[in-house]
């Protein structure tokens, strides 16, 4: 089977144990992850080779964010070194009306100072078949967005399918310029579009009609978002499939669970799961689209499975501590047969 490969920041995760508030820790876990890495781990758990691509300070931290991966089974020989920190998120988890809440501190990291050239394209994508990138890399600095330009261009040239989730971040795209035009730019590329009603709406104006989703949030209906479809098939005419999440939050720790998918022509609904005891939903999405891969490679033929498959190994995402889902295909596909009893295993 061809690779898979995908292209943004790991960082390290600074979190207080269990629920406790910024203010109130003397301690922080320490995970990593960042949105391309944890698609990566997700696809390695599933059995396809992907490599992540990134660039990482060549100090002991650097090497910690190097030995995830690696321990997942994520090929990391087109990591590049250079610059002097890895960027860090603190993360403070909500609970029931309490939301969680994140502090970046990722200015000037690796990545944010790398340029066009510093990575060969043409070598990266050797044996590859699809490349994964999101929304955070180009919101990080205006020379990771060239270099994720210059990325999407290789692959298209190649023939190389080509995925986003457009993942907007408020608390990014601090250098001085407008979303829009970088992400319509780099969106134009993609064959495979994963976003949620904010994603559409802050990148490209586009937006569910009807739907105020921070007072119906608990109610979320499939029909609302095929209009959010359609006006995105329409501005990215490229585009082979616009997939949408559909979480519908009661509370930080009550969430419903879905996804659509539409082609241009149908589209097709996912069940609809209750997560009632979150864990943690950090790589939520992430975990969405490492299981949408791995479903549109292993079911070509059959978006209605893809996306089951999808919304399932997020599901069980929620479940897990830290940024990625560490889950099997067997997992996967337990819950998608119905059997959500968690039982143990003996």
């Amino acid at each position: 089977m061809k690779k898979v490969v995908t292209f943004g920041e790991i960082m390290m995760r600074l979190s207080p144990p269990e629920f406790l508030r910024f203010s109130q820790t003397n301690s922080f876990d320490v995970v990593y992850g960042g949105g391309e890495s944890n698609v990566a781990v997700s696809l390695a758990n599933y059995g396809i080779p992907v490599d992540f691509v990134t660039r990482l300070p060549k100090n002991d931290i650097g090497e910690c964010a190097l030995m995830e991966m690696r321990k997942r089974g994520v090929n990391t020989q087109n990591i590049i070194f250079g610059g002097d920190r890895l960027g860090i998120y603190f993360l403070e988890t909500g609970a029931v009306s309490r939301g969680s809440k994140v502090v970046y501190d990722r200015a000037h990291s690796a990545i944010s100072e790398i340029k066009p050239g510093m990575i060969d394209w043409h070598k990266v994508f050797e044996g590859a078949d699809w490349f994964h990138w999101t929304g955070i890399t180009p919101a990080i600095s205006q020379s990771a967005a060239d270099v994720c330009l210059e990325a999407v261009k290789v692959a298209s040239e190649l023939g190389i399918t080509i995925s986003t989730d457009l993942n907007y971040r408020a608390k990014l795209w601090k250098y001085g310029v407008e979303p829009e035009g970088i992400m319509t730019q780099l969106t134009s590329y993609c064959d495979i579009i994963l976003g949620n009603e904010e994603d559409a709406e802050k990148h490209f104006g586009i937006k569910p009609e009807g739907l105020d989703i921070t007072t119906q949030g608990h109610d979320v209906k499939a029909e609302a978002f095929l209009s959010v479809c359609q006006q995105m098939m329409a501005k990215f005419p490229r585009a082979k499939k616009v997939i949408t999440t559909l979480r519908g939050s009661i509370s930080a720790s009550h969430n419903t669970w879905a996804g659509v998918m539409y082609d241009g022509v149908k589209m097709v609904q996912s069940p609809q799961y209750q997560i009632t005891h979150i864990v943690d939903r950090v790589g939520g999405g992430d975990s969405f689209m490492g299981g949408l891969i791995y479903g549109l490679k292993t079911y070509p033929d059959d978006d209605q499975n893809a996306l089951n498959f999808a919304v399932a190994a997020s599901c069980l995402k929620h479940t897990i501590k830290g940024d990625a889902n560490l889950v099997t295909v067997e997992e996967v596909n337990k819950l998608m047969g119905g059997d959500a009893s968690g039982r143990v295993a003996r």
